[in-house]
C-alpha cells in the first residue's frame, strides 16, 4: 500500500489499522512536545525517501494522537492527503497520558555511542546516500566529529604529554 502526495507516491513499511485522511486525525491539544521546523523538514525527508515506518496511533477512547505528532506534521508538509493510523485501546485517562509522555521520553534517554555514531556515518559518506536521511543534517554531524575531538583531547593522559624542555643551541 502506498499514499500519494503531491510529488510522488510514498509506500508504507509498518503495520496499520485504516487509513485516515488528514482532517480526520486530531493532535492532542495537550501534548507536552513541540516540533521545530527543522525537525519537521528532516522527517519529511526522510518519510518521503524510505516511505512510513510508523504509523500514526490514535486513542479509540478520546480521539486524539498519542504517538506520532511530528509524523502528522510531515504528512501535511509533504502534501499527503491521508495517513495511516493506528488504533488503540487505552483502559483509562491516565493510561493514554502515560503513552503519550513514555514515547517521547524513552527516546531521550538513549544515549549514543559516539565513536560507534561516527563510524556508521563514516561508512555512509562514502555511499552516495543523503546524511539527512539518518536524521543528522551537515550541521549535526560537524557537531558530531566536534564532540569526538573534544573527547579524545580531554582523554589525552597527562603522563603521556613530553615535557617541555630547553633547547641548547
Amino acid at each position: 500500500m502506498s499514499i500519494k502526495t503531491k510529488n510522488r507516491v510514498i509506500p508504507f513499511h509498518c503495520a496499520y489499522d485504516e487509513l485516515w485522511p488528514l482532517e480526520k486525525v486530531i493532535p492532542n491539544p495537550r501534548n507536552p512536545n513541540t516540533h521545530s521546523d527543522a525537525q519537521i523538514g528532516l522527517l519529511s525527508k526522510i518519510i518521503d525517501a524510505q516511505g512510513w515506518g510508523a504509523a500514526i496511533t490514535v486513542s479509540k477512547r478520546s480521539g486524539f494522537i498519542v504517538r506520532g505528532h511530528a509524523r502528522l506534521l510531515a504528512a501535511m508538509a509533504l502534501g499527503t492527503s491521508e495517513v495511516p493510523v493506528d488504533l488503540q485501546d487505552y483502559e483509562n485517562e491516565a493510561a493514554e497520558w502515560a503513552d503519550l509522555i513514555a514515547d517521547n521520553r524513552i527516546a531521550e534517554l538513549a544515549v549514543v555511542d559516539k565513536p560507534l555514531m561516527n563510524d556508521i556515518l563514516e561508512e555512509l559518506k562514502l555511499t552516495d546516500l543523503d546524511l539527512d536521511l539518518t536524521g543528522y543534517d551537515s550541521d549535526a554531524v560537524a557537531e558530531l566529529m566536534t564532540e569526538l575531538l573534544e573527547d579524545k583531547v580531554g582523554n589525552i593522559d597527562d603522563d603521556h604529554i613530553p615535557e617541555a624542555t630547553e633547547s641548547i643551541c
